[in-house]
């Protein structure tokens, strides 16, 4: 499979983003990348494809090197064709719109779980405290109906903005529980964490690296995972072994990239 494609993102805050910009994509442009890099004050988010060697110099050699990027990491997978028609570069208010401006994740992350110990916790059905475990998708409805973790809490939410007001009406539902909230690389549901806390859930986690995460730290197996996970690019899905997967009809354009 010749294309590697690649999704990372960071909350580290930036400036100078138009002269960030336009290196990057320049660089970007010159390696015959494509995809969509979103970079705003809070951080950095993209996911891009390309041919192997040139992908990974240009993660070495461009992106990394500009010090607010070094040593992010990338979730890999591969494709036999290009998945992105195009290369976006481009400068925004937030990496992913919540419009609540007291959240500030380049400030400070939000308490994590890693996949094993959340893989360990569905196995066993209560955390290592003996506490319910409350999985909460912090995805949009189209996005959910591709798969999911069993039992999740699931808010039929149409845009991440709409999160904040469905946490509000649905809390009570999280109460005396501990949250793990997911998305599909972190981003969203690591905003999401943060929110849950400042509005008093006291034990609320993101799923460290998000659903792709999971499925690459569990080699695969994704336990209590059902279905696939969708992605903003023409591949349009990805099993549990980040294989382009069978996606359910979705009126979503495919080609349309936002941020995980």
């Amino acid at each position: 499979m010749p294309f590697l494609n690649i999704s990372t993102y960071r909350f580290v805050a930036l400036d100078g983003l138009p002269a960030l910009r336009d290196r990057l994509e320049a660089s970007a442009a010159a390696a015959g990348l494509k995809g969509t890099l979103l970079l705003a004050r809070e951080g950095i988010n993209l996911f891009m494809a390309g041919q192997e060697h040139a992908l990974r110099a240009w993660v070495a050699g461009a992106l990394r090197a500009e010090p607010p990027f070094a040593g992010l990491p990338t979730k890999d997978s591969f494709s036999d064709t290009m998945p992105f028609r195009r290369l976006k570069v481009k400068v925004r208010n937030e990496l992913i719109r919540m419009n609540h401006p007291t959240i500030k994740p380049q400030d400070g992350r939000a308490a994590s779980v890693a996949p094993a110990t959340l893989a360990r916790w569905l196995a066993q059905g209560h955390d290592d405290d003996g506490r319910a475990v409350a999985l909460l998708d912090t995805r949009n409805a189209f996005e959910v109906d591709a798969g999911s973790f069993e039992a999740t809490h699931d808010w039929r939410i149409a845009k991440f903005s709409d999160f904040p007001a469905a946490f509000d009406a649905h809390r009570a539902e999280l109460a005396g529980k501990t949250v793990v909230s997911f998305c599909t690389g972190g981003i969203r549901c690591e905003k999401a964490a943060l929110y849950m806390r400042e509005r008093g859930l006291p034990d609320v986690l993101q799923l460290e690296g998000g659903i792709l995460g999971y499925f690459a730290a569990t080699a695969g197996a994704a336990p209590g995972w059902r279905g696939e996970c969708f992605v903003f690019d023409e591949r349009r899905t990805v099993d549990p072994g980040l294989v382009p997967g069978d996606p359910p009809p979705c009126e979503r354009p495919p080609a349309v990239a936002e941020p995980h």
